[in-house]
């Protein structure tokens, strides 16, 4: 059985991590086979939502220390982890740092389905993703100091900019476990719901944005992301520029007919 799995169903695309023994530890097939579904995902037009999970007790439980201890590695195999600092760089940009640059070229909602234990470079999988809905029992953790290395998968980037610098460097430094609800209060969880209620739910949540007018979906995100890194004049000159192409679009005319015929509107 695959490390990873991959399908594509009703337009939503799932990426399941799928070694539940490990917890969903990252192995090097896993993150080869998560490069080319998002790559997948990216140059899929047909593809209109994404949900990534993990199969078993956890959620996933970020890199392989067994692997490491036995010298392999956190990532990647023997041969391109353990030589000297650069080769140590280069396999971490090569591989696993290659998964947030492409969720940044993905104009898709991408949604983390989170249960179990979600921890370090896991964790930060989730971060990566547009919204994390959590079951109640899930727990977080960024736990890369316990074995002594720094958060390189993109931690020191999406924290602070999700909870701010102080809770940030907290979570880093101390290695805190959180709760759900915790999580959620810092805004590290969009939505928490009953462990048994967590597929029904996120089925339900997807299924909603597959019915969204899409390209109103994709210019939203990326509006959202680039004005991050704008000046408000410059955000304000490029969402102009977006509401004058969307407003050409059918599904603009229909949900205005939609309105003024009191419906609900049937976009495509």
């Amino acid at each position: 059985m695959a490390d990873l799995l991959f399908e594509v169903q009703n337009r939503i695309a799932t990426i399941t991590l799928n070694r539940p023994d490990s917890f969903n530890a990252f192995s090097e097939e896993m993150i080869l086979r998560w490069i080319d579904a998002l790559e997948e995902i990216r140059d899929d037009d047909e593809i209109r939502v994404v949900v990534l999970k993990g199969h078993g007790k956890a959620f996933c439980a970020g890199g392989d220390v067994k692997a490491m201890t036995a010298g392999k590695g956190f990532y990647e195999s023997e041969t391109d982890f353990t030589s000297t600092a650069l080769a140590r760089k280069n396999s971490l940009w090569k591989r696993i740092q290659r998964i947030p640059l492409l969720l940044e070229e993905i104009d898709k909602p991408v949604i983390a389905q989170v249960h179990g234990y979600a921890l370090g470079a896991g964790l930060d999988m989730a971060l990566m993703c547009d919204i994390r809905i959590a079951a109640e029992t899930a727990k977080l953790s960024e736990s890369y100091i316990n074995v002594g290395i720094v958060p390189g998968d993109g931690a020191a980037y999406y924290l602070p900019r999700l909870v701010g610098t102080d809770h940030a460097l907290d979570l880093l430094w101390n290695a805190r476990m959180l709760h759900a609800k915790e999580a959620k209060e810092l805004g590290l969880v969009t939505y928490v719901v009953p462990d048994d209620e967590l597929d029904d739910f996120v089925a339900q949540y997807v299924e909603r944005l597959t019915q969204q007018p899409t390209e109103v979906v994709r210019m939203m995100k990326r509006a959202v992301y680039q004005s991050q890194t704008m000046s408000l004049r410059s955000s304000l000159d490029y969402i102009s520029s977006q509401m004058g192409i969307v407003t050409e679009l059918p599904d603009h005319k229909e949900g205005v007919r939609a309105v003024l015929e009191k419906r609900k509107p049937r976009f495509q």
